[in-house]
């Protein structure tokens, strides 16, 4: 239990008053009063299903410095053993369908019937701050209050598509926490629900009716990749527009090519604000379990994702390691003026240039 502070109105006479802090001593306070732990204290608290221990793990997997890196990738590694037993859910949409309003919804049923739920919400970063500007705890107000659901925001920080680079890794640490239905949100349609699809089990898609976006929503890409498409705010005036919106991508499914998992995608509609279709959509997904763990499609599909995730890694390293490698960095310039003057190709100098880079 956190301790009760009194009031501090309640200052006597005579009492002596703190100094102000100055901006570089309260950041240099800050930065001393963050303690990095033991990767086998943040194992020990992960485990034992300790909240801020997990979120100050996640913070850890989140940064960018070497030392932060190091106890992290300890850490998840001790995980591993206790991760993969959940429900990894891709939730996305286009900006205003609904996704907070739905996922409260649905994630309050899930709690209602013994789930522990984390929520990974990908939030649009301020390219000044890099910090979360949507703050998801302030959109699911009900559900953050939930002792068996935790909600991470995470700013996205320019990254492809708005989704954070360690999404992946942050779904470990909460499995490991005992999570048992891993939602990851999205911030809209885009590049980023390749990402997304790539480490989650299940993709689900909503979309809006009498927008005027049935048609223009229906990107092969993302249709493709959704097992399940579900119209909201099926409710009102609304009503017949969500049927309408229903048939149209039903039958723009039936154009794709069977799936490899042996599911046919189903197209559901709800309204989060009447509670109406919500378990519906949760059943769907439960079935959707039932046939892909029975054909073992589920454990292949989670395989197939480790390997492109560690691929991934491996570019972005190198990557890394090429921009901020100080004679190339010096070299860069030079290859850009000679390329901007058509004195050579750009193929031939990126090819000069990762020659350089792998001879150093």
């Amino acid at each position: 239990m956190p301790r009760k502070f009194k009031s501090a109105l309640n200052v006597k006479d005579g009492m002596e008053q703190p100094e102000n802090i100055s901006g570089d001593a309260l950041h240099k306070h800050r930065k001393t009063k963050r303690k990095v732990l033991a990767a086998s204290e943040y194992v020990e608290g992960i485990l034992a299903g300790n909240r801020t221990i997990l979120s100050q793990a996640i913070t850890l997997v989140e940064s960018n410095l070497h030392k932060h890196q190091k106890v992290a990738q300890e850490v998840i590694e001790k995980c591993l053993t206790y991760a993969g037993n959940s429900i990894r859910i891709g939730i996305t949409g286009v900006p205003g369908v609904g996704k907070s309003t739905f996922i409260e919804a649905l994630g309050t049923r899930l709690i209602r019937m013994k789930r522990k739920l984390a929520v990974l919400a990908i939030d649009p970063s301020s390219k000044r701050s890099k910090g979360s500007i949507l703050g998801d705890k302030t959109r699911m107000e009900k559900l953050a209050t939930e002792t068996n659901a935790y909600i991470r925001p995470s700013p996205s920080a320019g990254t492809l598509g708005g989704v954070a680079r360690k999404t992946r890794e942050t779904i470990i640490l909460c499995e490991a926490a005992g999570f048992d239905t891993i939602f990851v949100e999205t911030v809209g349609v885009g590049q980023s629900e390749t990402a997304v699809h790539s480490m989650v089990d299940f993709f689900l898609l909503m979309m809006l009716a009498g927008a005027g976006d049935e048609l223009q929503g229906m990107k092969r890409g993302i249709m493709e990749m959704a097992d399940v498409v579900v119209i909201t705010k099926a409710d009102g005036d609304n009503e017949p527009h969500t049927k309408r919106a229903m048939t149209e991508y039903q039958n723009a499914l039936h154009l794709y090519p069977p799936e490899q998992s042996g599911w046919i995608p189903k197209v559901l509609t709800c309204s989060a604000k009447n509670g109406t279709g919500i378990d519906r959509v949760w059943e769907t997904i439960e079935k959707y379990c039932r046939v892909t763990g029975d054909n073992n499609f589920l454990e292949q599909k989670r395989k197939t994702q480790a390997l492109y995730w560690m691929a991934e890694t491996i570019s972005e390293k190198l990557r890394d390691d090429f921009y901020k490698h100080p004679e190339i960095a010096e070299k860069l310039n030079e290859y850009k003026a000679l390329v901007l003057n058509d004195k050579i190709s750009s193929f031939v100098a990126a090819r000069q240039l990762l020659d350089e880079y792998f001879d150093k």
